[in-house]
């Protein structure tokens, strides 16, 4: 049984999200505070997490913020009162996997939630598909039974989409791929995948890159199409 966590302060969301979860044969857990939905990723087991961005005292930002920082992966969905740019884009930059704004529809949150939860499995199986190493001619190493990646000899820092990505188009040097095509080949296309996430990712992996060696251009855009990945 997959176990979710619901981090959200309005007892009447949460009573409707954990109703129609349970139905769906899904595990709930609930808080609604960021402390203690910390405290409960460090003692309890769960595969997802919808968190509210507007919780009192540590907000969804920060909680989202702390947990990618302690290395919790789980997918998580944002849910956010305002149809605001701003949110997404933050919320893409500090780790979040989707957004749903409120108010919305219980079936089609739990729609969104079986996609990215197959998403990750899919991800996972992707991870064994490129092999333990990637090695390449510029300077760039990866090493994918560990989840590493070094550059010029140093370590990059990357969150899993960002290694899986990178990893991705490293093993496919030269060829240009759209957005769609790497969603579908690293997080798994489904409808409700935004493809700015895809630039999100690609711009945090082209400044860690360049905080090395800033005259690295390893990803280049394709204008009109996608990215690719140039080896040598």
């Amino acid at each position: 049984m997959q176990r979710i966590l619901i981090v959200d302060d309005e007892p009447s969301v949460v009573d409707v999200v954990r109703s129609r979860f349970e139905r769906e044969g899904f595990a709930v857990g609930e808080t609604g505070s960021g402390e203690d939905a910390l405290l409960r990723l460090r003692n309890e087991t769960y595969d997802l997490l919808i968190l509210d961005i507007g919780l009192p005292g540590i907000d969804g930002f920060g909680v989202l913020r702390q947990m990618r920082a302690e290395g919790f992966e789980q997918p998580v969905i944002m849910l956010t009162a305002r149809a605001d740019e701003v949110d997404r884009v933050v919320g893409l930059e500090l780790g979040a996997d989707d957004y749903v704004v409120k108010p919305f529809s219980p079936r089609e949150l739990v729609a969104r939630v079986r996609a990215l939860l197959r998403r990750t499995a899919e991800a996972s199986r992707l991870r064994q598909q490129i092999g333990d190493a990637v090695p390449t001619s510029n300077g760039l190493q990866l090493d994918n039974a560990r989840r590493r990646a070094m550059f010029r000899d140093v370590q990059l820092t990357l969150r899993p989409k960002e290694f899986d990505l990178l990893a991705y188009l490293a093993s496919h040097p030269g060829q240009v791929f759209t957005r769609e095509v790497l969603l579908g080949q690293v997080w798994g296309y489904d409808e409700y995948v935004d493809a700015r996430t895809v630039d999100v990712h690609i711009r945090r992996l082209r400044s860690k890159l360049s905080e090395i060696d800033p005259e690295s251009n390893l990803i280049q855009t394709e204008w009109g199409i996608g990215y690719r990945f140039i080896e040598g």
